[in-house]
């Protein structure tokens, strides 16, 4: 029984990057063997176990077969004679597929180092085009680390696409990784990956047009602005959904699973993202109407991200200043101010007391308006 660890963990100390969990693969051992160990098992499609003491888990080593389309389509096999090589040769990727042993010593049999120093993301072998995550798994490793696909890897991906391989794909993988992706520190590439192998067509219809001409450009330079930034998932979705039409946001949305703020950030900005930009020139009673129709006195902070999606999208990919936002954000905290509590005490005209909040408001907003800079500062310069 030997004991290797492998993927992730070994890639990423390679590369001089922080381990946050290991994966271990057991060669020789049987699953009454590692019972008997103390390990716990958890695995239901093959023999998974949890270390009794760290709780990390450890696989036996396996091999599988292609059943049936997609990526629940597998048939596994865990035994004692099943070897490292074998195990690592159905990984996705050579730098996923380096193991290192007891000793500290490196095994890399498809040449995984060698394409880390070269920064390239090479499939390990003929297995890849057998499961269509995979498409998503090479994209998202292209946002993560900025690595070049290998030709031959994204000619593969081409195929599996023209196949109607990611057909197969389930709504909810697809959204796990897209957003992970989001994430990471260049978000950008793994859309220009998925566009440049056919899938973002295929996958994500209502994005294709945003990612093609200078249009991909502009949604590029938005994207990994915003990814510099620090900006959350739901400011990141909208920026990349925004401008595509509410109904094909909507239906994106609906078939993804989109988590609740992603898709009200993203509908919000298609609606109201030039109406933003020209905010600085709008009258008080224009900007009140602005402010109730995103809702922004109830959900103040929902607002602060539109106005940060708007910002990222206008000044990085424009090159041009936001004064627009400062002016809201004045606006906002002006109507914000307006006691409304008190306008309505003692008021038995609900239609009236409405009227006089509105009137307050408005009255607010105007001298916040009055009080403004002529030159204000863009907003929230945010971390570079």
């Amino acid at each position: 029984m030997k004991v290797y660890a492998v993927g992730g963990a070994v890639r990423d100390e390679l590369l001089g990057l922080p381990v946050a969990d290991r994966d271990y693969v057991v060669v020789g051992a049987t699953p009454g063997q590692m019972t008997k160990l103390g390990y716990k098992p958890v695995g239901k499609d093959f023999p998974v176990f949890l270390h009794p003491e760290t709780h990390e888990e450890y696989a036996l080593a396996r091999t599988e077969r292609k059943t049936a389309r997609g990526y629940h389509g597998f048939e596994f096999h865990a035994a004692p004679e099943v070897t490292l090589e074998q195990d690592l040769a159905r990984r996705d990727l050579t730098i996923n597929a380096i193991a290192k042993d007891e000793r500290g010593r490196i095994i890399d049999p498809f040449g995984g180092v060698a394409d880390l120093k070269a920064r390239v993301l090479r499939h390990v072998g003929p297995a890849f085009a057998e499961d269509p995550v995979r498409i998503l798994r090479v994209a998202r490793f292209a946002a993560r680390f900025d690595f070049a696909i290998a030709p031959e890897t994204l000619q593969v991906m081409r195929t599996m696409v023209a196949n109607g391989e990611a057909d197969a794909l389930v709504a909810e993988r697809v959204w796990q990784e897209l957003a992970r992706g989001l994430m990471e520190r260049h978000p950008s590439r793994m859309f220009r990956a998925l566009a440049a192998c056919g899938a973002l067509a295929a996958m994500l219809p209502e994005l294709a047009a945003q990612f093609a001409g200078s249009a991909g450009t502009h949604a590029s330079m938005a994207l990994d602005a915003a990814a510099a930034r620090e900006l959350g998932l739901a400011a990141r979705y909208a920026l990349i959904a925004m401008r595509a039409n509410e109904a094909a946001i909507s239906a994106l949305c609906d078939r993804l699973r989109v988590p609740q703020d992603c898709r009200e950030l993203a509908l919000l900005a298609a609606r109201h993202h030039a109406e933003i930009s020209d905010a600085l020139a709008f009258q008080a009673d224009a900007v009140l109407r602005l402010l109730q129709a995103t809702d922004a006195l109830r959900r103040p902070n929902r607002f602060m991200q539109l106005l940060e999606v708007c910002a990222v999208d206008k000044r990085e990919a424009e090159a041009a200043p936001f004064p627009s936002g400062d002016w809201l954000k004045a606006a906002l905290a002006a109507a914000q101010a307006v006691d409304a509590g008190a306008i309505a005490q003692g008021s038995r005209d609900a239609a009236q007391t409405k009227q006089r909040i509105a009137q307050a408001r408005l009255a607010a907003i105007r001298s916040a308006k009055g009080a403004r800079p002529k030159s204000t500062p863009a907003l929230n310069q945010g971390k570079r």
